[in-house]
């Protein structure tokens, strides 16, 4: 099906078979007591609709105003983080909000990218995406995964035809495997089909994880730092992790050796480094 399957429903056709960094590749060719408990009971349960909020954006490639679900700041409470940094939230996944589309031209991209556009991308996107788009659908209160899933490939698709930075792809591609592991581990046991649907899922995430490793080891030689927010440190640790979940054990462990052997590392990072290293000696034994 591949990464950008779904996009022909919105008249992208003909962008679902390009490839994440084929022009990257090209260009290297060439050279996360009973009455308290009866008041806890009548407390109203605070849903997924209550902490959202539609914040105004105008669109930089079109110049028309829209508005997007975004998370209230503060309403969501960290609970976890996967070993890839994934963060896992209370009552919501806030990651389904985080990619903006423009409704009337269909750009779009990750929040912290979204207001920066050149105007050669600007071009480009109206020449490839605007020109074909259909429009998206409303979505009601809240986004559904799938929702998310297509908001977060149209993000991705803008961010390739726009020949966005090589982190920017990355981020995207990471921030979109996410999007679908989420979907995976919420999918109710009794969908039709249920083992075939998380099979495919997290092959597409797989895939993601792949491309999200090889875009993030290119931005390290020609980037500099912070990359996407962050600091080298915390960005060998990412790569390491997503070498192992690509099944590159001999490159994770040598991403992982860098922050561990770090003078600059704390030593909250290089415990988790430690446990990362554990986890892949364990995986490839």
């Amino acid at each position: 099906m591949g990464i950008f399957s779904g996009l022909e429903n919105l008249g992208l056709g003909k962008l679902k078979n390009i490839e994440v960094y084929e022009d990257e590749k090209a260009a290297q060719a060439g050279q996360g007591g009973q009455g308290v408990q009866a008041k806890q009971a009548e407390k109203p349960k605070v849903t997924e609709a209550d902490i959202l909020f539609d914040k105004s954006y105008t669109c930089p490639c079109c110049e028309k105003d829209f508005k997007a679900k975004t998370v209230r700041t503060g309403k969501v409470k960290l609970e976890s983080a996967d070993t890839d940094l994934r963060p896992k939230y209370q009552l919501v996944d806030a990651l389904k909000y985080d990619a903006i589309v423009c409704p009337n031209c269909g750009y779009g991209a990750l929040n912290r990218f979204f207001n920066y556009l050149a105007s050669a991308q600007r071009k480009m996107i109206k020449e490839q995406i605007s020109s074909n788009f259909k429009g998206l659908e409303e979505t009601g209160g809240i986004y559904s995964y799938d929702d998310a899933i297509l908001r977060h490939k149209l993000a991705l698709v803008n961010t390739v035809v726009k020949k966005g930075k090589t982190s920017e792809r990355a981020y995207t591609c990471l921030k979109l495997a996410w999007i679908l592991r989420g979907k995976a581990e919420s999918l109710p046991k009794d969908t039709p089909d249920y083992d075939k649907e998380v099979k495919k899922l997290k092959a597409e995430e797989g895939e993601l994880i792949r491309d999200a490793y090889e875009g993030f080891t290119q931005a390290f030689m020609k980037e500099n730092f912070p990359i996407c927010g962050m600091d080298e440190l915390t960005s060998t640790y990412l790569v390491a992790d997503l070498a192992r979940r690509s099944g590159k054990y001999e490159e994770a462990l040598r991403w992982i050796s860098k922050v561990i052997t770090a003078r600059e590392a704390n030593e909250r990072i290089k415990n988790k480094a430690r446990e990362l290293k554990e986890l892949i000696q364990e995986e490839n034994k």
